[in-house]
């Protein structure tokens, strides 16, 4: 799972590995490239944010449909959307120019940079903090519709599926609900919402005012998916292939280029 939960708030452990690796490479700076404090300061604030800047840029550059169809997403530094490599060589470029009279400063805070750099990839590819949710297929769970018509979810095996767990109090999953409302419409794919915990009235009441339709808003009253995914909070989605095998699986507020990515790579 690429988060865990620290009471109420969802801590996104890509990040968690980002924080780690940024505290390291100021703690190597300051024992390694002998910069006077206001230096070392200046330095390390522009990288941070160059990096930033350019990790974000270079998202939404390699995801421009998704970001035409909402602009503002790009504003929404919260969500998931960061390239690390275009990060790097904004901050490599924010070094050689912040550095630029110390030539051997220099060499130094950009092997010191790249080699945070790596770490935070390892970090992010063995993923020492994460663990592989048990559900790995469509479990064979029956949940009702809010018309009380029953569900088999394993019976939805055939094409692509969308899986998002969502509650009314949470409020990245209101943001989120309209995208999948809108994925809901294309032929190739099944969105399926299921509510956790909550009662018939209240979701259908939310549902009915916002004017989201979906083939199937479930209600899961017992919470068991967020039991069988190992789901660390709310939202949770995840999506199957057309075998019913879990492909991927994201937790915290879904983006447009994250679904598109989704769909459109199956």
């Amino acid at each position: 799972m690429d988060a865990f939960a620290l009471g109420p708030v969802l801590i996104s452990v890509p990040r968690l590995y980002a924080l780690a690796c940024a505290a390291l490479l100021l703690a190597a700076a300051w024992l390694l490239l002998g910069l006077s404090p206001g230096a070392r300061a200046r330095w390390f604030n522009g990288l941070l944010l160059t990096w930033l800047v350019g990790a974000r840029l270079g998202h939404v550059a390699l995801n421009l449909d998704a970001y035409a169809a909402a602009p503002l997403d790009v504003l929404k530094l919260w969500q998931p959307g960061y390239h690390g490599l275009w990060g790097l060589l904004a901050a490599l470029v924010w070094t050689g120019w912040a550095l630029r009279d110390h030539l051997l400063r220099l060499i130094g805070a950009m092997a010191l940079t790249l080699g945070a750099s790596v770490l935070w990839l390892v970090l992010v590819t063995l993923a020492p903090l994460g663990s592989d949710a048990s559900l790995r297929e469509l479990p064979d769970l029956t949940l009702e519709n809010l018309e009380g018509e029953a569900v088999e979810l394993s019976s939805l095996a055939g094409e692509p599926v969308v899986l998002n767990l969502w509650a009314t109090w949470c409020p990245p999953c209101l943001r989120e609900l309209p995208l999948l409302a809108e994925a809901d419409r294309r032929d190739d794919v099944t969105v399926v919402v299921a509510n956790q915990g909550e009662e018939l009235l209240q979701v259908a009441r939310y549902l009915d005012e916002q004017a989201l339709d979906f083939r199937y808003p479930l209600l899961d009253p017992n919470q068991e998916l967020m039991v069988l995914s190992e789901s660390p909070g709310l939202p949770t989605t995840l999506f199957f292939d057309a075998e019913g095998r879990v492909a991927e699986r994201h937790v915290g507020e879904l983006t447009r280029a994250q679904l598109d990515a989704w769909l459109d790579h199956d």
